[in-house]
């Protein structure tokens, strides 16, 4: 939320007039890649102190200059940051009222689809459609991150209603049309083998939704959810992890932090999407996607594994964690920033992989990763929701 008390930006925040210390290896200068003044040598360590509203300014121009951050801590400290909890807590805004169950099953909220459109292309692998609803009829709010229940119509094999079914919110609290009267999902249409007989089983309530004809009604039930709710401080960096539909919360994020530019929320940090595919095909929201990427692209960065079409450093197929593993030493010095945050949503067996592939950095540094996730997510700083 806006705060009059806050305006002029990250220098009025705790962390804004703090000094931060990157100790860089690897780094080769010249006035033609950078004309600035900083004392930087050709070779060896080096230690570079950061106001904290030019932290990922000057990662950049390290990158630009093949360097390497080996850690990061505020000026002052001993040795690398590697607790989120050894430096005092940024002051943070007043934070806003999160909506929780103001529809339960008992009496859900009944909604109208406006919209169900295929997100997959051809030659891709199922079906995913982007379904926005009509909420305006009622009192439904949620912000960013939060999902909501659907409910499918009829009974199941018992007799009994069809449970709800939880899915995460694509659309920001003001949905798609601006105007804080929609709510949008990503449903990819469940379909498996019966493990016995071999038939094709569809999955109830992603059916359902996936079917729905524009002026049908909807039940909905919601909102739940607090883990991947975004953080106030708009000079955040944030790093997303999604494969398939878990997108959906990202596209939330991303659409509030540069398509809106509310008032009330104007982002000045950096975000970083990993995203986790089948085929060209089936990366969702393509096009608005790379639009973003071109029109910010000093705060949008985006890296596609596509894993029938890229192969990894072994040969093998390219999934989501080799690409983290590729690029974890340049994660390592964004994740050790105080007000960085990452959030992964999508199939839980990437897991182990992106903790394999960050542990492989971490331990050149004598850092534990599994130690230093854990405090991160005591931070409330790592996010996770997988299935």
């Amino acid at each position: 939320m806006y705060n009059p008390s806050g305006a002029g930006g990250a220098n009025n925040t705790q962390w804004g007039s703090r000094l931060f210390v990157y100790e860089v290896v690897g780094l080769n200068q010249s006035q033609q890649i950078d004309p600035t003044d900083a004392p930087i040598r050709r070779s060896g360590k080096v230690s570079i102190t950061v106001p904290y509203n030019r932290m990922n300014q000057e990662m950049r121009r390290i990158s630009s200059m093949g360097g390497q951050i080996v850690s990061i801590r505020p000026l002052g400290s001993e040795g690398p940051d590697i607790s989120a909890e050894k430096s005092k807590p940024m002051e943070k805004k007043p934070k806003p009222e999160i909506p929780v169950n103001i529809y339960k099953p008992k009496n859900p909220y009944i909604g109208k689809c406006l919209s169900n459109e295929e997100l997959v292309a051809e030659g891709g692998s199922g079906t995913v459609r982007h379904l926005k609803f009509d909420i305006s009829g009622g009192d439904l709010r949620y912000i960013e991150g939060q999902s909501i229940g659907i409910i499918p119509p009829g009974t199941n094999e018992k007799g009994k209603p069809h449970k709800l079914r939880l899915y995460s919110i694509a659309s920001t609290r003001h949905g798609d049309d601006v105007d804080d009267k929609t709510v949008s999902l990503c449903v990819r249409q469940l379909e498996y083998n019966h493990p016995e007989t071999g038939e094709k089983v569809y999955g109830v309530c992603s059916t359902h939704l996936c079917n729905l004809e524009v002026g049908a009604d909807v039940a909905i039930t919601g909102p739940v959810g607090k883990e991947m709710l975004l953080p106030e401080d708009e000079e955040s960096t944030i790093i997303m992890m999604a494969t398939g539909t878990g997108i959906a919360p990202f596209r939330a994020y991303l659409w509030r932090m540069f398509k809106e530019q509310h008032s009330d929320y104007k982002f000045k940090g950096l975000a970083w999407l990993f995203f986790g595919i089948p085929y060209t095909a089936n990366i969702l929201y393509k096009q608005e996607l790379e639009e973003l990427q071109e029109k910010f692209p000093d705060n949008f960065r985006m890296t596609y594994a596509i894993s029938r079409e890229q192969q990894n450093s072994e040969g093998g197929k390219m999934y989501i964690q080799d690409r983290i593993a590729e690029y974890a030493e340049e994660l390592w010095p964004l994740i050790q920033k105080p007000n960085t945050h990452t959030y992964i949503c999508g199939l839980k067996g990437m897991e182990g992989g992106i903790d394999a592939g960050m542990s492989a950095v971490t331990s050149k540094q004598g850092v534990d990763w599994s130690e230093y996730r854990s405090q991160m997510k005591k931070a409330h700083r790592w996010h996770v929701e997988t299935y």
